[in-house]
């Protein structure tokens, strides 16, 4: 009796600790996936999908050559799919144009995850530091590696082109993030992009902005003077809507950068010119940041109102602590590396996507910070926000 008894018991046992394993990744469905002693799942049974969780919301934007936009929630590899790609023993690059926010290492490690969920091994990640001739060195870096897939934000469409066509006729399959190189064709030369709703977020910078200045008042841009699709999506975005919906509102400034970090020099600049500006806006929370520090030094933190697109820490502390970014348009890094990579395995296995696939745009103020930073990054604020909020 004793004997059946601590079988019993050890069963339990047993099963109250599998019922008690460590959480799948967020952002894919791993259901059926193996958990090793982290409580990460390393392998998938399938289907492997993206977020399922993700707003079902309007999206504005449109791809860099008029394609209707679908959505990465529609993405999905069956297990037979998973069998065969973990058989092909495919490796990948990652060939980013930087990668020193918040968002971008959301993106990257969501990447790096779901590859070796796939059985995908990733042999390189670089960074461009936002420097065309540098990409153009990390793309040859990388194609002398012999990569069966790569993954890629263009840093300039023209300037970077000649080196993702050598990737194309080395046979490497291409996934691009945010935007493509110029002269290569969806379906053909690369498989997909994969982006964020860029115009739908330069939309809701520009509400926000009419929001918190009462709809009336002078303000300031700062746009991003390069080839880069995004980043010019957004500053389009956020003027057309001021220009269209708010009559009172009187855009001012529209002053270019190329380098994110002298956005505090060019907010210094328009502070200056214009002392009774009432907002400026940013393309996206570097930026940002050095607007705020600009604002700050000029002492008008209460009067000038800051938005822009994408949620870093220190965008996500102004907003919970009333500073002078009060909100702002957001992306889903996580759930959008998740497609990326997902669209990696979708090119070896010859397997038809959409051409644009993008994630909804994310409303950010001091009432959802907090909310919003586990819906984009899938883990709670970082105790700075959270401090930021109780005070």
């Amino acid at each position: 009796m004793k004997k059946w008894l601590g079988l019993f018991v050890l069963l339990f046992l047993i099963t109250g600790l599998t019922a008690c394993g460590g959480e799948a990744d967020e952002g894919t469905n791993q259901e059926n996936g193996e958990t090793d002693d982290k409580g990460k799942v390393s392998e998938i049974s399938g289907p492997l999908t993206v977020n399922p969780d993700i707003p079902d919301m309007e999206v504005l934007d449109i791809g860099p050559n008029g394609e209707e936009a679908g959505s990465i929630k529609d993405l999905e590899l069956s297990e037979e799919e998973l069998k065969e790609i973990k058989d092909g023993n495919y490796t990948a690059a990652i060939v980013m144009h930087y990668s020193g926010t918040d968002y971008m290492k959301a993106a990257v490690n969501a990447m790096e995850t779901t590859f070796e969920q796939m059985g995908i091994e990733v042999i390189a990640v670089t960074d461009a530091n936002f420097s065309a001739e540098t990409q153009v060195n990390n793309i040859e870096s990388v194609l002398a590696k012999d990569p069966d897939i790569m993954v890629s934000v263009p840093v300039d469409a023209e300037a970077t082109a000649s080196a993702y066509r050598r990737a194309v006729d080395q046979g490497v399959k291409l996934v691009f993030m945010d935007g493509a190189a110029n002269g290569l064709e969806a379906g053909k030369d690369y498989i997909s992009i994969v982006t964020g709703d860029n115009y739908g977020n330069g939309v809701v910078a520009a509400e926000l902005m009419a929001e918190q200045i009462g709809e009336e008042g002078k303000i300031g841009m700062l746009y991003h003077d390069v080839n880069f699709f995004v980043t010019r999506n957004r500053a389009e975005a956020f003027e057309e809507t001021i220009l269209e919906k708010y009559p009172n509102i009187e855009i001012v400034a529209k002053e270019g950068f190329t380098d994110e970090n002298t956005g505090e020099a060019v907010g210094s600049a328009i502070l200056t010119r214009d002392g009774d500006i009432d907002g400026i806006f940013a393309p996206w929370d570097v930026p940002a940041e050095g607007v705020m520090s600009a604002v700050r030094t000029a002492g008008k933190a209460d009067q000038v109102v800051i938005t822009t697109v994408d949620l870093g820490t220190n965008a996500a502390i102004s907003i919970a602590a009333d500073g002078p970014i009060k909100g702002l348009g957001a992306q889903l890094p996580y759930d959008q590396g998740v497609a990326q990579s997902m669209l990696g395995g979708y090119a070896v296995l010859d397997k038809e996507a959409p051409p644009y696939l993008v994630s909804p745009a994310i409303k950010v103020t001091k009432e959802n910070v907090l909310e919003s930073w586990e819906l984009i990054y899938g883990e709670e604020a970082p105790q700075t926000v959270q401090d930021a909020m109780a005070q």
